[in-house]
C-alpha cells in the first residue's frame, strides 16, 4: 500500500470533507485479479461498474475481498438508481456507490435513503460480505434536470459527493461533437465550482491521467485517472507498434 492512501470509506470521506483529492481507477473489467492488479497501483479507490463493465453481481464479493486486501477501497458505479440495484452492491462488499441517472434533488433523496438503515433510511439489514453501514454516497450528473436542480442536489443530507459523467451529460444538453467542446467544457467547468463553492466533492470521469489532472486543477477531489479497458488497449496498441518498427 503507497504511503498517504486511503484504506477505507471513513478515510475517503475524511480527506474529501478537507477539500482533499483521491485518485482512482475505473474497472469495466471483470475479475478479482483485474481488481487486485488495479489496488496494487497505489489508488485510492476502485470502482466497479456494473452499468457499463462486465463485471456480474455474484462476482463483487470476491472482487471488493480483492481491492480491499491490496489496500484500495472498493466502490461501485450501480446498473441503475433503482432501490434495489443500489441495495445490492452495499450487501456485497462495496464500501460506496456511485448512482447514475439521477434526475433531480428528490430523486438523490431516494438515493441516499437507499444506502442508509432505519429510521435514516429504507436498506434492509442483511449484508453478505464485507461492506460499510455508512457507505459513501455519490450522485451522477449527467441529465439536464440533474444540471438544472444542481443547488438543490448539492444540499441534499446525506450526500458524499457528485460526480459528472460528460458523455451523456453532452447528449442531454445536445453539446456533442468538437464544434461544442467548449461549451461543454465550461458547464462541466461551472459544475466544479459550484460544488466546491457549496463544500460538496466533485468528480468529473476523465479517461486518461491528463484529463484527470485538468480537473483536478479546477478543484475536483473526486480523481479517477483512467479506465482499465482503454488503457490496457492503449498500452497493447503501443508495444505491439514499438516491435513492428512504429511509434505511437
Amino acid at each position: 500500500m503507497g504511503p498517504g492512501m486511503a484504506t477505507s470509506e471513513v478515510d475517503l470521506r475524511r480527506r474529501w470533507s478537507e477539500g482533499r483529492p483521491c485518485h482512482g481507477l475505473w474497472s469495466q473489467l471483470p475479475g478479482a485479479v483485474t481488481g487486485e492488479v488495479l489496488a496494487r497501483t497505489g489508488a485510492d479507490f476502485v470502482v466497479v461498474d456494473l452499468q457499463h463493465g462486465a463485471t456480474a453481481e455474484a462476482d463483487l464479493p470476491g472482487v471488493a475481498a480483492a481491492i480491499t486486501a491490496a489496500g484500495s477501497v472498493p466502490l461501485v458505479r450501480t446498473r441503475s438508481p433503482a432501490f434495489a440495484d443500489v441495495g445490492r452492491p452495499l450487501d456485497l462488499g462495496a464500501r460506496g456507490v456511485i448512482v447514475p441517472n439521477v434526475r433531480d434533488a428528490d430523486h438523490a433523496r431516494e438515493v441516499v435513503a437507499a444506502c442508509r438503515y432505519a429510521p435514516a433510511g429504507g436498506r434492509s439489514i442483511g449484508r453478505l460480505s464485507g461492506g460499510a453501514d455508512q457507505p459513501l454516497v455519490i450522485v451522477m450528473v449527467e441529465a439536464a434536470t440533474a444540471l438544472d436542480d444542481l443547488d438543490a442536489v448539492l444540499a441534499v443530507e446525506g450526500l458524499d459527493g457528485v460526480y459528472v459523467g460528460p458523455g451523456d451529460l453532452s447528449l442531454s444538453l445536445q453539446l456533442t461533437g468538437e464544434e461544442r467542446r467548449e461549451e461543454l467544457r465550461a458547464v462541466l467547468s461551472s459544475i466544479v465550482a459550484r460544488a466546491g463553492a457549496a463544500g460538496v466533492p466533485v468528480g468529473v470521469h476523465a479517461r486518461s491521467g491528463e484529463e484527470a489532472a485538468g480537473h483536478a486543477a479546477e478543484g475536483a477531489t473526486i480523481v479517477t485517472v483512467a479506465v482499465d479497458a482503454v488503457v490496457l488497449g492503449e498500452a497493447a496498441t503501443h508495444h505491439l507498434g514499438v516491435a513492428r518498427g512504429r511509434s505511437g
